[in-house]
């Protein structure tokens, strides 16, 4: 017998005070499946700093562009997408935070904190579409 997988969606105009959108939506997800504390604030801060990259350097804060947000609740993990409009960047480039002369650079530290928050993590579509799942527990 097939789980069919649920699946939630949310499209947002590029202004960053549209974060407060994806916080009350990852309120709800949390709400839905329970999680943990732990759970609920690495999905927060991953989504949160997903959103950011995608309105800030994706869509460089055009109010026209839009950035899509896709939920899918699987069997044993939550799997987001999140998609800007950008032409994307290449994502296995990014520097390093940790490293001594980063440490004190503002920004930079998005992908590092998606990377070490979710459980898997995938870029598509030349970058400009990041997939991260997070395990059930």
């Amino acid at each position: 017998m097939e789980t069919r997988a649920q699946q939630d969606m949310l499209k947002l105009p590029s202004d960053p005070r549209n974060i407060e959108v994806v916080e009350s939506f990852v309120q709800k997800i949390a709400e839905k499946y329970r999680l943990s504390p732990d759970q609920y604030g690495n999905l927060r801060l991953s989504l949160t700093e997903a959103v950011n990259n995608a309105i800030i350097h994706g869509n460089c804060e055009d109010k026209t562009k839009t950035v899509s947000i896709e939920f899918r609740k699987k069997k044993d993990a939550i799997a987001i997408r999140v998609s800007d409009e950008g032409c994307g960047f290449d994502y296995r480039s990014v520097p390093d935070p940790t490293l001594p002369e980063n440490l004190c650079k503002c920004g930079g530290r998005g992908v590092f904190l998606m990377r070490n928050c979710s459980d898997r993590i995938r870029f598509h579509d030349n970058g400009s579409t990041v997939e991260m799942q997070f395990k059930l527990w």
